[in-house]
């Protein structure tokens, strides 16, 4: 499987972005799907994943701004991005498994090229 980010950009405290996240197979309850970030300095860290078709999890200080989403006739993964604060500013990028599921990146095997978000 490959993934292919887009949506990132700009935006001011308060803002929104959606990121898409376009999938080269079908995943579904086949895959552990994924979404980081990485700001410049710090190490990569989870914000939202969904297990194997099942339930999604969100970090503590995204839960309830941010919403993962996908659309299996799109192939299509999203992460809609509410209320931005400048700490949400890094690189984003989606991630799938077929086997391991946890907020540890080394848990994915398969990654996008990342897209940037900047709240200012």
């Amino acid at each position: 499987v490959q993934l292919v980010e887009s949506g990132g950009g700009s935006v001011q405290t308060g803002g929104s972005l959606r990121l898409s996240c376009e999938v080269s197979a079908y995943i579904d309850s086949n895959y552990c799907i994924g979404w980081f970030r990485q700001a410049p300095g710090k190490k990569r860290e989870g914000v939202a994943r969904r297990h194997f078709g099942g339930n999604i999890y969100y970090l503590d200080p995204v839960r309830g701004r941010f919403t993962m989403s996908q659309d299996n006739a799109k192939s299509m993964m999203y992460l809609q991005m509410n209320s931005l604060k400048p700490e949400d500013t890094a690189m984003y990028y989606c991630a799938a498994d077929p086997v391991a599921c946890s907020w540890s990146p080394a848990d994915f095997g398969t990654w996008g090229q990342g897209t940037q978000v900047t709240v200012s």
